[in-house]
């Protein structure tokens, strides 16, 4: 496994890049657009039709598929949007890197092409709302298909001394939520860089979420969700891998085995016997990635405000 990256956007990606040189033409407010697509629709044109419509400062589209023959067509279409095609492999956390990084705007709204294109996005008036306060990450009330509820609003708790992450469909505006459900949320922009966004080398979408907002939580932001900010899928609601890995074990290494001790967060020594007997592994392979975790939390111990346990034990305070 590599090195934890200790700087935002430390993954150098191969990509192509088109369009973007044009501005929009109809900009009303201080918010970019980012959509993560993993396929081609016949309703691409239609979406960023309502998108320019909604005032949006930047429309950034990161394609996942590089053998797509329409893109160049649609580019033409619309020149000012910015079309990233990666040329390698990349996980959903470094794809939403680049598109931050693409990005000049104080928020970046990330999208998926599985969200409901056909009604106003966000409006300026609640995207004015929504920021005003600088808030790290708001995320939207999210529906299935036919505006269902389901499971999206995440909490912490302690199980048998081990993350219980509990979830829920009953919501309320304000409400603090552990992670952005599929990653879809306003980012402040500074701030993710700031958190140095998401780590690239945790391979699972559900972990590397988790990591990322778990990381920002422990280092004094706030992911709340806005009930007046509501989304709709418009196909099947994607299914969360949560089960154990070794990228859970970075997630736990980084995030749950850190003390905050006054002014500053550490791994102590002692905690290498409880890490090695739910590893699964090797005991030199354990030792080598907890030394690697307390280094990386070593270097970042000042931008610690609390841990774990302080966390769980006071969620929802204000």
């Amino acid at each position: 496994m590599n090195p934890i990256p200790l700087i935002f956007n430390q993954h150098q990606i191969s990509m192509t890049v088109l369009g973007g040189k044009e501005s929009l033409p109809n900009i009303r407010m201080n918010v970019a657009a980012l959509i993560i697509n993993t396929g081609w629709s016949s309703y691409r044109s239609k979406m960023i039709e309502n998108l320019m419509h909604c005032g949006f400062s930047e429309i950034i589209s990161i394609e996942t598929d590089s053998e797509n023959y329409s893109i160049e067509d649609f580019s033409r279409k619309f020149p000012f949007v910015k079309i990233i095609i990666p040329q390698e492999n990349a996980t959903c956390g470094d794809l939403i890197n680049i598109g931050i990084s693409e990005a000049s705007s104080e928020y970046v709204l990330v999208l998926r092409d599985s969200i409901d294109f056909s009604t106003d996005i966000l409006t300026p008036t609640l995207a004015a709302k929504l920021t005003e306060n600088g808030t790290f990450c708001i995320c939207p009330r999210l529906l299935g298909k036919e505006n269902f509820s389901f499971p999206m609003l995440f909490s912490p708790s302690i199980k048998r001394a081990a993350l219980n992450v509990m979830s829920t469909s009953v919501v309320s505006d304000g409400s603090h939520n552990l992670f952005p459900f599929d990653s879809i949320a306003l980012y402040n922009r500074k701030k993710f860089i700031d958190l140095a966004g998401f780590d690239y080398t945790i391979l699972s979408d559900y972990w590397q979420n988790l990591d990322f907002a778990f990381r920002a939580w422990l280092w004094g932001e706030k992911i709340i969700l806005s009930t007046a900010f509501s989304l709709s899928y418009s196909s099947e609601i994607p299914v969360m891998e949560t089960g154990a890995s070794q990228f859970s074990n970075r997630f736990y290494l980084k995030n749950l085995v850190p003390r905050f001790y006054a002014d500053h967060g550490a791994i102590p020594k002692s905690s290498f016997f409880a890490f090695w007997g739910s590893s699964s592994c090797g005991f030199f392979e354990a030792m080598a990635r907890f030394n690697e975790a307390r280094d990386w939390v070593s270097q970042n111990k000042y931008r610690f405000k609390r841990d774990a346990l302080d966390l769980v034990e006071n969620w929802g305070n204000k």
